[in-house]
């Protein structure tokens, strides 16, 4: 595989925006865990869009693994790409520019449409920082809950006691399960199990060992991440751990008179997707930029809501004239706005 160097990102508006430095910690052979420094003037942006150039034995699916991205997120970024024959020679898509969640940066914050887990740490010498990993959330029908809760237990090695509904469901798809399934490869949590407060302690973050399927909607309800990533995690989470779970398909952030947009698609509360809403954009959009006046790329805007595939896009930015016709060259769908502040 060939690394080239960060996108510009997706920005039919000729200002760049500051990017923020990405550091990519090779997890052994597999994987990369992504450790930023949290910006210190409060930007909610950190990492980079990249690129790879495929060799002919890759697979998308190794390539997500080894670069910290789940199933969903490498395949909405490459459309049109064979999963496991992308060929040799193909540029890949690799989306690691992301908007921080909103509320409190601390603890873990798992936000369900992204598929994506955040660590906050406690600061060390006045430094603070965040990594994010991808992960598995429940499926329809077994949607994982949402609220505020912590850490109550953690397991290294753990037994997997299946409930009975799951028994059940396997019986009658002609797999039956044993009443336990002991330590090893053929355990689904794998080697670590950390408990939440949800449920009696019935949900929980923990391994697999079925690491292809990490980043799709596919589990009962808990949240699964790849071995190295939960082996990772496991001994940074003291029992008390503040974990706080969210629905947030659409971030903004207002960074240097640009206007970002990230949209994942929607997901309501019984795990169905569902279109975005423009309007809830709208009300976003004014939170983020309060007063300020803006030219918005609204045809670009819906579009990026439509794809909804998670890459950063600019549909905004500063106009100091509230006049102008357009929000960069040759963008003669942008119009400017004045965002009240909300009520």
């Amino acid at each position: 595989m060939t690394i080239a160097p960060k996108l510009p990102g997706r920005r039919p508006i000729s200002i760049m925006a500051a990017t923020l430095g990405l550091t990519l910690v090779l997890a052994g052979a597999r994987g990369h865990a992504t450790e930023f420094d949290l910006p210190a003037d409060g930007s909610r942006v950190i990492g980079d869009d990249t690129t790879m150039t495929t060799h002919y034995e890759d697979t998308l699916l190794d390539i997500a693994r080894k670069y910290s991205l789940g199933y969903d997120e490498i395949i909405r970024a490459n459309p049109g790409v064979d999963m496991w024959l992308p060929g040799e020679g193909k540029t890949i898509v690799l989306p690691g520019r992301r908007i921080l969640p909103p509320g409190p940066h601390e603890g873990v914050v798992v936000n369900l449409p992204e598929h994506r887990l955040y660590y906050f740490p406690s600061a060390k010498a006045g430094k603070r920082l965040v990594i994010t990993y991808p992960v598995s959330i429940g499926k329809l029908g077994r949607n994982t809950p949402l609220g505020q809760t912590r850490v109550i237990d953690k397991v290294a090695h753990p037994s997997w006691y299946p409930p009975a509904s799951i028994r059940k469901e396997h019986a009658e798809a002609g797999d039956p399960l044993p009443a336990v399934v002991g330590p090893g490869p053929n355990n689904p949590l794998g080697d670590f199990k950390i408990r939440l407060g949800f449920g009696a302690g019935t949900y929980e973050i923990h391994g697999t060992n079925n690491p292809t399927a990490v980043g799709l909607a596919i589990t009962h309800g808990c949240i699964r991440m790849y071995p190295e990533d939960v082996a990772e995690l496991f001994p940074r989470l003291p029992i008390g751990t503040p974990v706080r779970l969210i629905n947030v398909p659409v971030k903004v952030a207002w960074i240097d008179g640009e206007l970002l947009l990230e949209a994942h698609p929607p997901v309501n509360a019984q795990g169905e997707s569902f279109e975005p809403d423009v309007d809830e954009f709208s009300a976003l959009l004014r939170a983020a930029v309060g007063d300020t006046t803006l030219a918005i790329n609204w045809d670009y805007a819906r579009e990026v809501l439509q794809k909804a595939d998670g890459v950063i896009a600019t549909v905004g930015l500063e106009a100091d004239d509230p006049s102008a016709s357009d929000a960069g060259p040759g963008n003669a769908r942008a119009r400017p706005m004045i965002v009240q502040p909300a009520l």
